[in-house]
């Protein structure tokens, strides 16, 4: 093998090396039931701008005045502010109307469908 090869040889594989690392590292969202939306409504507790995904911390109230925090999994930052999303888009406080897939095990989270903050849409809804 000649230098040149053995370089080229090398490149490849470190590139090949990273590559299956990210795509390990992510994970699918089959634990989500797409088949199902559930309309979460409450206040906003933090709104976590963040790769690889953004998440809502939503503080929903039952009808029996229950309290229960809500985890919203939305998709990378980028993805939103494309979706004309911004990390300003809520805060603390703000009452949310967040539609989700929810998560099939029956815990308090979901994927991010479509959001409303204080009755404005967040960026484009569809």
């Amino acid at each position: 093998m000649t230098l040149k090869t053995w370089r080229a040889a090398s490149v490849v594989l470190a590139l090949a090396a990273v590559g299956a690392t990210g795509a390990a590292a992510h994970h699918s969202f089959s634990m989500f039931d797409s088949g199902r939306t559930v309309t979460l409504e409450g206040a906003v507790k933090q709104l976590q701008w963040t790769n690889p995904h953004v998440w809502v911390q939503l503080v929903v109230t039952d009808a029996s005045g229950k309290k229960a925090e809500w985890s919203v999994e939305g998709p990378s930052a980028n993805t939103l502010a494309r979706q004309g999303w911004s990390r300003a888009a809520m805060k603390p406080g703000d009452k949310a109307v967040i539609l989700v897939h929810p998560l099939k095990d029956g815990s308090n989270g979901g994927s991010l469908i479509s959001a409303t903050v204080n009755g404005q849409p967040v960026g484009s809804q569809g």
